[in-house]
């Protein structure tokens, strides 16, 4: 007859769980849902129809992440009747699927206390990523098209809005940058160990056969204030060019120069955008980037100082963060958190989560 348990292990995540929930707060979290449905039900709401979109887009959120805490008790209690049933039926099938589910929730548990380590400013914004192509030439502008679609993957697998806001095509293949949005909960603090210089060491398809080539590409990612946090940005600061929307090889897809880059010249940071239809959407989408950037600068400088006065002046970030390694072996291996699995294609296709949880977790151990 069929021993089967796992009273050890379910003790443990429910235990863990505990912890979560009292970090979460549902009780607050329901009183916040409970206010935006009442935002969202008033007859007038779409009066405003920026307003609307963010009680809207908060709301669901906010229900995103409760269902998902609830869904969790439920499906543990599933688990137990689960195992209950196959050791009376004698059935190891239905105890296959019973480790299968464990698992799931032990990934989907530990993804909850992760996100519990998110308590920064900002965190709970959503992310706005920027890829540029480093050195390495056509490599590198291949190395740096292959993140963004890592990036988006890694959206989409999570069900996460991901809005491209801007991108320039290389001549030859990739992209020399992209700028897009990732609207989720915690979408900055999760995405935030994502920043840094990353490295790909493989074959080159593009030069002498059996030669390697190293290429460089870098990530930047910043939060997506809210209209409410604006840093004043004199005109007289800003350049603002316009010109045609294009697509790879330079081909039309818009017939009006629609699109606008801004130059903030006492920084020099450049944004770009042509996601939107008109001119002047896309110029405000490019002010609010650009606000961000700088607000993350302002906020950047002011904890330089304060290091620089205690006396602790570290790198947080090392220049190669991140390699990824086709030939000889295969390998993708963080250098800060030795985090490393050996399936390249399953990163490059999105399965970040290994990578992201690790890199929270050393963000917390190296500011406690």
């Amino acid at each position: 007859m069929l021993d089967f348990d796992l009273s050890d292990e379910i003790g443990a995540l429910r235990s863990t769980f505990r912890d979560i929930r009292a970090v979460v707060d549902v009780d607050a979290l329901q009183s916040e849902i409970d206010r935006l449905s009442e935002e969202a039900g008033a007859p007038d709401l779409w009066d405003d129809t920026d307003n609307a979109q963010k009680v809207t887009s908060a709301l669901s959120h906010r229900q995103s992440e409760l269902a998902r805490i609830t869904g969790i008790d439920r499906r543990l209690d599933d688990l137990e009747v689960l195992i209950e049933l196959a050791n009376e039926a004698d059935d190891e099938e239905s105890a296959e699927e019973a480790r299968a589910e464990l698992i799931a929730l032990q990934k989907t548990i530990g993804e909850l206390e992760v996100q519990t380590l998110l308590d920064g400013e900002f965190d709970e914004r959503p992310a706005v990523i920027t890829i540029r192509a480093g050195a390495g030439g056509v490599d590198a502008a291949d190395f740096a098209e292959k993140l963004m679609r890592m990036y988006l993957r890694w959206a989409e697998k999570h069900n996460y809005k991901a809005t491209v806001m801007d991108t320039s095509y290389a001549e030859e293949a990739g992209i020399k940058s992209a700028t897009f949005e990732i609207d989720a909960p915690y979408a900055f603090g999760t995405l935030s160990v994502e920043a840094g210089t990353h490295r790909l060491v493989r074959m080159s398809p593009f030069g002498a056969a059996g030669k390697r080539q190293t290429s460089f590409a870098a990530v930047e990612v910043i939060p997506l204030m809210p209209e409410t946090i604006q840093v004043d940005i004199p005109e007289s600061d800003i350049r603002v060019d316009v010109f045609r929307s294009s697509g790879p090889g330079g081909q039309s897809v818009n017939t009006t120069d629609s699109a606008v880059r801004i130059t903030h010249q006492p920084t020099g940071i450049v944004v770009s955008m042509q996601n939107e239809k008109s001119q002047i959407q896309n110029r405000a989408a490019a002010m609010r980037v650009l606000q961000s950037r700088l607000l993350l600068v302002q906020r950047e400088q002011e904890a330089a100082q304060k290091k620089e006065l205690a006396g602790n002046i570290t790198a947080s970030w090392g220049d190669q963060m991140r390699s990824y390694v086709l030939a000889p072996y295969q390998m993708v291996k963080d250098l800060r958190t030795e985090f490393e699995v050996g399936n390249p294609s399953n990163v490059f296709d999105g399965d970040l989560d290994g990578f992201i949880a690790a890199g929270i977790r050393w963000r917390k151990q190296k500011t406690d």
